[in-house]
């Protein structure tokens, strides 16, 4: 089933319980924060992470409203993989096929937008952008992706 009239999901994520790792891949729409949201929260709990819930979902839908925005076609794969190394938490990345690197942005007092990397980097352990490919002829696209620790 394809139909993204309401979600803006093309592709249903899939794994097996207990997982380290979910994926999923879409074209963001209006409604597709609120559903990934659910998911985020859904498996946090699920790993005993709960206390990573808050600043995962505000993560997640500023890395999507990125899509939204930048990326002309909207699609994009949202990968959520519990990691153990070093303590437990959680990485969530967002790769788009979209060649232009994401930067924070120097928003005015009164601009409606471009503070979403900046409160990406206040409410997570790290973050970053990992292009695809090297150099400066890159065509590829990018992950963009933030660490919360537990």
């Amino acid at each position: 089933m394809n139909d993204t009239s309401d979600t803006g999901i093309d592709t249903i994520g899939t794994c097996t319980f207990p997982t380290r790792e979910y994926r999923i891949s879409l074209r963001v729409g209006s409604h597709s924060p609120r559903h990934v949201r659910r998911v985020v929260r859904a498996l946090l709990r699920l790993w005993g992470l709960g206390r990573l819930v808050d600043a995962a979902e505000l993560a997640v839908t500023e890395l999507l409203v990125n899509v939204y925005r930048h990326v002309p076609d909207r699609r994009c794969t949202v990968t959520v993989r519990r990691h153990e190394g070093g303590g437990e938490g959680v990485v969530i990345g967002v790769h788009d096929e979209h060649p232009a690197l994401p930067r924070v942005g120097d928003a005015g007092p009164w601009e409606e937008g471009g503070r979403g990397l900046a409160v990406v980097a206040a409410v997570t352990d790290k973050w970053g952008v990992a292009p695809d490919g090297d150099g400066p002829q890159r065509t590829g696209g990018k992950t963009v992706w933030c660490e919360l620790r537990a």
